[in-house]
């Protein structure tokens, strides 16, 4: 065990990482030479409490992996400071929710100032991770926002017609195959599903105000999408600029006085090379594995049932896992 003393209080820190039984632990690359040590923490693609497996994929668990990473980086006692950096829509509303119960422990047990930083996007569950830590960055491109819930679901009961597949259902309990794409929906199936969508919003909102107080448009929760610059008119977003600029305000906090280049480092496997800071490590969802023809009903039945993301095209999830 490592003890260290951070404001007054004795820590303790775990001497070494988990083990992942896949490519080994999770260990540090530095990507950025510099006189500080700044770990960068990197959320890609799709956020799903599941395996992506496929083609060129490192089959990895974003929520896991995430987990695993912040473990690493409480390990590491010379880093001095975290940046997260999140390019992605957002994902599944619990998996998002665990990553940022996971984030508010980490800071609560290490003491480290966490700066987000959103790159090309980080919309729906990405941001509302990002708003868990102490400053956010975004780029004057970047797209967020999308604080809205989602279920999609697709009646297929006409095109299975065509195929002559007649569902023949057998259930105890009126409610008992809520959601199917055997048919539509009952006004009552869409009450409670209404229900559960509207609590899973009102819980993102209200975390989301917790740690952003300076969020109260109310037009930042209604699930539209923002540019940097309008999320920062928001109180969404605290400075716009890039990675680099995210580098150095998180430098600055951890090592208040430094003003030199920070220098940086990714946690990967052995079979995950990093070579710079915007290195993305290769996962592809498993609905981008399959041979058969994509149907956007058929391609949901794999997916969680409620969703945090900006989505406007429905195969997203096939080009979404980084």
């Amino acid at each position: 065990m490592v003890k260290t003393r951070v404001a007054g209080q004795v820590e303790t820190r775990l001497d070494t990482p988990p083990v992942s039984p896949s490519a080994g632990p999770v260990k540090p690359v530095v990507v950025q030479p510099g006189a500080s040590r700044i770990a960068i923490v990197d959320v890609d693609g799709l956020i799903l409490n599941t395996p992506f497996v496929g083609p060129l994929s490192c089959g990895e668990n974003p929520v896991a992996l995430f987990r695993e990473k912040l473990e690493a980086v409480a390990c590491d006692t010379c880093v001095k400071a975290v940046v997260l950096r999140i390019n992605s829509p957002g994902g599944g509303v619990a998996a998002c929710i665990s990553m940022r119960h996971d984030l508010e422990r980490f800071k609560e047990r290490t003491h480290l100032p966490v700066v987000a930083c959103l790159m090309d996007t980080a919309a729906g569950g990405a941001y509302y991770l990002a708003a868990g830590a102490d400053q956010i960055v975004a780029g004057p491109a970047t797209v967020t926002g999308g604080l809205g819930v989602i279920l999609n679901l697709f009646n297929l009961r006409d095109l299975m017609a065509q195929f002559n597949v007649i569902p023949q259902a057998i259930k105890s309990g009126e409610f008992s195959d809520i959601g199917t794409s055997a048919r539509a929906l009952t006004e009552g199936e869409k009450a409670i599903l209404q229900a559960m969508a509207d609590e899973f919003h009102n819980q993102i909102i209200a975390d989301v105000k917790r740690s952003r107080p300076a969020a109260t448009d109310a037009t930042a929760f209604d699930g539209r999408i923002f540019t940097g610059s309008q999320a920062k008119a928001r109180g969404l977003v605290d400075h716009i600029g890039d990675l680099d600029e995210a580098l150095q305000l998180a430098a600055g906090i951890g090592c208040p006085g430094t003003n030199v280049r920070p220098g940086a480092v990714m946690y990967r496997r052995t079979n995950d090379p990093a070579r710079s800071i915007y290195a993305v490590t290769a996962n592809v969802p498993l609905q981008g594995s399959g041979l058969f023809p994509s149907l956007p009903g058929l391609d949901r039945a794999k997916m969680p049932t409620f969703l945090s993301l900006w989505q406007p095209e429905l195969s997203i999830e096939k080009l979404g896992g980084k």
